[in-house]
């Protein structure tokens, strides 16, 4: 089987409140982008291992046999007898981006086996064991776009379509680690609700529609800011740093010119409808 599991934005991150067992509620709207790493899974009657991970692209940020994929197939090792299984993932999407690409592999793992293996996992059993990897892993089970509250595992479909435009999303060669963006933040409500502000028109969005990590992120990364500001300077109709960075990206209504970009990371796509 091959499969394409993709990326996602951030519309939005507000740090709401800093929660009695240390981490923080957040409100987000997660939306799926068409950047998408490669995963094909295999079982090889030749294979000597219960598993095997090959990966190519873009290096993953951990040890060999401690990434997210090796937790999937621990766990489901402990609940299901399962053949020998290989596993081929070619990365397409940046670490350390804030573009949830770990956690899609992850969602996307479940599922392909869940099907190919017939291990009659239900909908809620794939949801629990994505959210005991990673609190943004669930999201990709659905993979439709939603308010994402609590850690980011409480989610709530929402009503939206980004299909009028035109994404450039751009990655400095810099990441931005969870413990550095949240060194500086302080919780607050907003003003306006996400849920309030993606009724409006897109247009609308700038000035309502916040990242809080920007606020830290910013100073410590002056490129980041930089980068957002010349996707308004190039006419985007709203711009943000996708989650903890230290991706950035901008809205178009026309497609944008990136023959000026060099030395980062570049993804330019005109976004579909979801489905």
């Amino acid at each position: 089987m091959l499969v394409f599991p993709n990326a996602k934005i951030n519309l939005g991150l507000n740090i709401l409140r800093k929660r009695p067992d240390g981490y923080h509620d957040l409100s987000s709207v997660f939306y799926p982008i068409p950047l998408c790493d490669i995963l094909e899974i295999t079982f090889p009657e030749y294979l000597d291992t219960q598993y095997k991970l090959n990966v190519t692209g873009i290096p993953l940020d951990a040890k060999p046999g401690c990434n997210l994929l090796d937790k999937v197939m621990e766990k489901l090792l402990l609940i299901r007898h399962l053949p020998p299984i290989e596993i081929a993932l070619h990365k397409n999407i940046p670490n350390g981006a804030g573009l949830g690409g770990g956690s899609s592999d992850v969602a996307f793992l479940i599922k392909s086996l869940n099907q190919l293996l017939s291990l009659e996992l239900s909908y809620s059993e794939m949801h629990e064991m994505a959210k005991s990897i990673g609190a943004d892993c669930p999201f990709f089970i659905d993979n439709q776009p939603a308010l994402a509250e609590g850690i980011g595992d409480v989610l709530t479909p929402v009503e939206l379509d980004l299909s009028d435009y035109w994404l450039l999303l751009i990655k400095p060669n810099v990441s931005v680690s969870t413990k550095e963006a949240y060194s500086g933040v302080r919780p607050h409500l907003p003003q306006h609700s996400l849920q309030e502000i993606i009724t409006r028109p897109v247009a609308d969005w700038r000035g309502l529609m916040m990242n809080d990590f920007e606020d830290t992120v910013f100073p410590l990364h002056p490129e980041i800011d930089n980068l957002k500001r010349i996707l308004y300077e190039m006419g985007a109709v709203y711009a943000s740093m996708s989650g903890s960075g230290s991706s950035v990206f901008g809205l178009f209504n026309n497609e944008p010119d990136v023959s000026n970009f060099s030395n980062v990371f570049v993804f330019k796509h005109k976004l579909q409808q979801v489905r």
